[in-house]
């Protein structure tokens, strides 16, 4: 008799941290039932880790996400 091998949920493992994991729910898991398309889902991302992982930094790529948003989408420059 074979043991059955257990298989964990791609949601379970995280590649470098637990900063996404000890959510009670994921970044990913949120766009993906959302349909939050690839930059406003980075603004969310950085948003949600700043305070367990990346500090300021991750706070201004959030505002870089925004920024592309606001050219690509609305024609907006920074400063402007």
């Amino acid at each position: 008799m074979t043991k059955a091998k257990q298989v964990a949920s791609a949601l379970a493992m995280q590649e470098g941290g637990s900063h996404y994991k000890d959510l009670p729910i994921q970044p990913v898991e949120f766009f993906f039932k959302n349909a939050i398309p690839y930059l406003e889902g980075n603004v969310i991302k950085y948003v949600c880790r700043h305070r367990r992982k990346g500090g300021i930094e991750d706070l201004r790529k959030a505002q870089h996400y925004i920024a592309l948003i606001l050219e690509l989408e609305y024609g907006v420059l920074p400063n402007e």
